[in-house]
Order: structure tokens, then sequence, then C-alpha cells
């Protein structure tokens, strides 16, 4: 398999993860506060990505070196789930997910700012086509909302979110030294965790961990394994051999398979008016994939 292709798939594994975040998160959100939870998964996260670089490649000494560098990326990468979770609270996991899909948009803008990376004039396109999906089903394929530009609290905070994740795909490439991924994803969890330790020391005490629903723990714990730990990695690897922004066209697919994880968990099957939105957004991604 080819460098890109290895690329592409785990972009493809990467969408699929990210999706689940959002169909679990949305049950758990307000039974618990994003930063004491962000907490939790960092940590788990941590400690699963260093057994797995231990097993593997190692812990080099020489991957401690300018580790500003992991502060930076995590700082951004932080961000992204606290809002992200924030955002849940409020916004619909379908409609939040599909404020995900204008990130490519914006990485692309950083990865020209960041890396001179050249968007064409297909890409440009593309990111427009898929644009316009992710609002059709964020305004709910209602057009006197959109008109009045109605969006909801939720899908604005993770908006926000959406800005600091574009940022830190172009970054990875940009502070990456040649270090492993997951040698370099343990270090930017790492820095992570400790900044939201002591960033939401006040919520990790006062949240009632043994108190919790366990769909709450299920969350944590797969956002932690699956989505921190896992899609970090897929996400570092890819960088690596892919633009930044046909890395990000992936998350194309995050509404779709929101909508997949949400009838699996037992949920309704939204509503058909938002389908050619979600036909958008597979469009684009086909676009931005050919060479």
């Amino acid at each position: 398999m080819s460098p890109a292709a290895a690329g592409h798939l785990a972009m493809l594994v990467f969408s699929a993860l990210v999706a689940g975040s959002f169909a679990l998160g949305v049950l758990a959100a307000n039974d618990i506060t994003p930063v004491a939870l962000n907490a939790a998964r960092f940590w788990i996260a941590v400690v699963v990505l260093g057994v797995a670089a231990l097993a593997t490649t190692g812990l080099p000494r020489k991957a401690a070196k300018a580790s500003w560098r992991y502060i930076i990326l995590a700082g951004f990468f932080m961000t992204y789930f606290v809002l992200m979770f924030e955002g849940l609270k409020t916004a619909p996991a379908v409609s939040a997910s599909a404020v995900f899909p204008l990130t490519p948009l914006l990485t692309a803008g950083f990865g020209w700012l960041l890396l001179r990376q050249v968007l064409t004039g297909r890409m440009a396109l593309a990111l427009s086509v898929g644009a316009l999906g992710a609002l059709w089903v964020i305004f709910r394929a209602d057009l006197a909302a959109a008109l009045r530009f109605e969006i909801g609290r939720g899908e604005v905070i993770y908006f926000w979110g959406c800005v600091a994740h574009a940022v830190y795909t172009p970054l990875v490439r940009k502070l990456n030294r040649g270090e492993h991924p997951l040698v370099f994803s343990f270090g930017v969890l790492l820095a992570g965790a400790a900044m939201l330790t002591v960033w939401g020391w006040a919520d990790i005490r006062a949240t009632d961990w043994a108190g919790l629903r366990p769909v709450v723990w299920v969350t944590i714990v797969y956002t932690a394994i699956f989505a921190s730990a896992g899609t970090f990695t897929l996400l570092q690897f890819a960088a690596l051999r892919l633009p930044s922004s046909k890395v990000m066209a992936y998350t194309y697919l995050t509404p779709s398979w929101v909508i997949v994880w949400e009838v699996a968990l037992g949920g309704t099957v939204p509503s058909g008016l938002i389908l050619p939105g979600i036909g958008l957004t597979a469009l684009a991604l086909i676009m931005l994939l050919q060479d």
C-alpha cells in the first residue's frame, strides 16, 4: 500500500471513530462538565498510547526536545474537545456533526498560512460544495432559518472548536521533526492531560465520579481509547502523508456516520429533508479525493 493510500485508509477509520463521539457525547454531555470529562479521557489515552509506544517504537529521549511543540498542539486540540462537549449540551448530534465538515475549508486557509499549501480551483469548489451541504444540515433544511442565520448556541460554540482543530492539522506537519505518530501523539496527549488537570481541577474535584451514569463512563472510555488515542494517531499518520485539505476532507463523512451511530444506538432516523445536505458533503469528498 502506498503512503497516500495508507493515509486515506487512516482517515476513513478516523471519520467513523469521530462520529461515535457525537452520538455518545450528546448522551453524556449534561452529566459532567466538558473539562472534567476530557481530563479523564486524556489521562486514559495517555496510558494507552504510552503502553503502545513502549511496546513498539519506544519513547526515545530525543522526542522530548522542544517540548513546547506538544504544549502548543495540545492547547488547540483540547480546546476543540472541550468546546465540542460544551456544544453537545444543546446541539443535536447530527446538527453538531454537520459543523465539522466546515473544518476542511478552514484547514485549507491555515494550511496556506502555515505551510503555503496551495488550494486549487477544483479543491476550492469541492470545499465550497461541502460547506454548503454542512450548512443545509446545520439549518435543518429550513431555508427561512438559513436566511435569518438562525444557528443554535451549541453549534456556534462547537464551530469555534472546529477553528482550533483546523489550526491543529497543518501545525502537526509543521512541528513534527520525524517522530513516530505514536510517540508524537503521546507527547501531545500528555501535555493536554496536564493542562486540563490544572485548568479544570475544581471541576474534577466536584464531580461525583462514582455516581456517574454508565453511559458517561462508556463515553469517557470510548473517547479516550478510540476518539483520542486512536484518532490522534490516525490524524497525525495521515497528516504526514496527505495535504492538510485532503486529510480533513474525510470530515465530510462524519454526519453520515453519526446517523448510522444514532440508529445503531436506538435513536430516531433524521428527517429526509437533510439528506440533500448529506449528499453534497459526500460529493465534496469525492471531488477532493480525485487527483
